[in-house]
């Protein structure tokens, strides 16, 4: 066994981090919690070993929770484990009556009269439907149908209302009320509400923030630069340890195995911890508007990852990602999924939306939609330092065998990005919620 393995077997380093990361609690984008993470993150990336740790800093939309409630004739629903904002909901009082559309498909939308209706839809998908639908595409069909406000019910059981963000790039602030409901909470006011009149009250502020980025890099001075990535933000009512504390300890953790195996690096590679991904990817676009992305060969985006003890990578179409997670899962004879498919939404697409081959990384876990993730459950102990050390192994392993020279993966065309959208019926969603960037000609 090489040394370097042995060494993540028993290394606390990521671990550590984790806790960290953890223990600041609110990390939402522009919070000064959010904030002392990019600036623990920067540290312990220096310690790992990699050069030029700093952050670079911009401009969000800030957006600060205060009350939310849904109010019926004989009833309040209020509590924080029974109604919360999503975030960049806009605040207002507004009142329509209950409809539930189930699961909000597209068709659900079309063929129902949802004009000033409360709609209320659930956060997974039939077995039978052939996609995702993520929230957003969810509530701009609901803002697109003129309904009053939106309610987002959590399909997870355990008394556990869902976050989220809404709004555009365009219109950061959302154009109707959006709350989250639990399971729970979700079924009883469609059993004793539906149809009758209801309040939506959100109060908020939404002041001008700063977000920031995590630099570090290690490797030969390459124009080339392979892109090593996770997101240091999270959602404000829960510590945030599978989404996305867990990934950025896997960048320190892959910072201090590469600091060791630096000389078997032939192409830069380039840390980022990403701030205000949460509230639509913002940080990552940051930096894709801001480099030449014909210098970026690949990027390794951590988002998901230990949240299961298998490793799974979203390898958007590009056939060599996929030949070279074989050949690592080969070496060592370890299970590793490749989804071939796109996956529009973690900090890897303002990248691979252009064209750069990306992967996101994350944890093989049971079940459909986020489990545990965007809720007050996203905690420490449900992570094991095991499943850390043998995907940092796996991760580490892949990012120098694509940093290596005799690595050749061509970029795509955006039009072939844009046509594999269409093809996967991707292509829908993005444009209602304001994600499309093809031009339409």
């Amino acid at each position: 066994m090489s040394n370097w393995i042995g060494r993540t077997f028993t290394s606390d380093t990521g671990w550590d981090h984790l806790e960290t990361l953890v223990d600041i609690g609110d990390r939402m984008a522009g919070s000064d919690g959010e904030r002392a993470a990019a600036e623990a993150t920067r540290d312990a990336l220096a310690e790992a070993g990699a050069r030029d740790a700093h952050l670079d800093e911009f401009e969000i939309q800030g957006w600060e929770r205060g009350d939310s409630e849904i109010r019926a004739a004989d009833a309040t629903y209020s509590d924080a484990h029974e109604c919360i904002a999503l975030p960049r909901s806009p605040a207002d009082d507004v009142a329509g009556d209950l409809l539930d559309l189930g699961y909000g498909l597209p068709d659900d939308f079309e063929e129902t009269d949802c004009e000033g209706k409360i709609v209320i839809a659930r956060s997974d998908v039939p077995e039978h439907y052939d996609r995702y639908l993520h929230r957003r595409e969810k509530y701009y069909h609901a803002v697109e149908a003129g309904a009053a406000a939106f309610v987002y019910r959590n399909h997870v059981e355990g008394c556990l209302p869902p976050t989220g963000s809404v709004g555009t790039a365009d219109s950061p602030v959302g154009d109707i009320p959006a709350v989250g409901v639990s399971a729970e909470t979700g079924a009883q006011l469609v059993r004793r509400h539906e149809g009758d009149e209801l309040t939506v009250s959100v109060t908020a502020e939404t002041p001008d923030a700063t977000s920031q980025n995590v630099h570090a890099e290690l490797g030969p001075d390459t124009d080339e630069v392979v892109y090593v990535t996770s997101h240091v933000d999270a959602h404000d009512i829960s510590t945030g340890a599978m989404d996305n504390g867990a990934g950025t300890a896997m960048v320190v953790e892959l910072a201090s195995i590469l600091a060791d195996l630096e000389a078997d690096l032939e192409t830069r590679v380039q840390f980022v911890a990403f701030g205000a991904e949460e509230v639509g990817l913002v940080g990552s676009a940051h930096e894709a508007d801001r480099v030449d992305l014909d210098d970026v060969k690949v990027v390794v985006n951590a988002d998901g990852v230990v949240q299961g003890r298998d490793l799974a990578l979203y390898t958007h179409g590009f056939d060599a990602l996929d030949e070279a997670v074989e050949a690592v899962a080969d070496r060592f004879e370890h299970p590793i999924e490749t989804v071939p498919k796109l996956g529009p939404h973690s900090d890897h697409w303002p990248f691979t939306q252009w064209g750069v081959p990306g992967y996101h990384a994350y944890g093989k876990s049971e079940g459909s939609g986020r489990g545990w993730g965007h809720t007050h459950a996203d905690t420490l102990d449900k992570l094991e330092v095991r499943d850390l050390r043998e995907q940092a192994i796996l991760l580490a392993a892949l990012t120098v065998q694509t940093a290596a020279e005799s690595f050749e993966i061509p970029h795509k065309e955006p039009e072939e990005i844009a046509e594999a959208l269409e093809d996967e019926d991707l292509a829908e969603g993005m444009k209602i919620t304001g994600d499309w960037p093809y031009d339409e000609d």
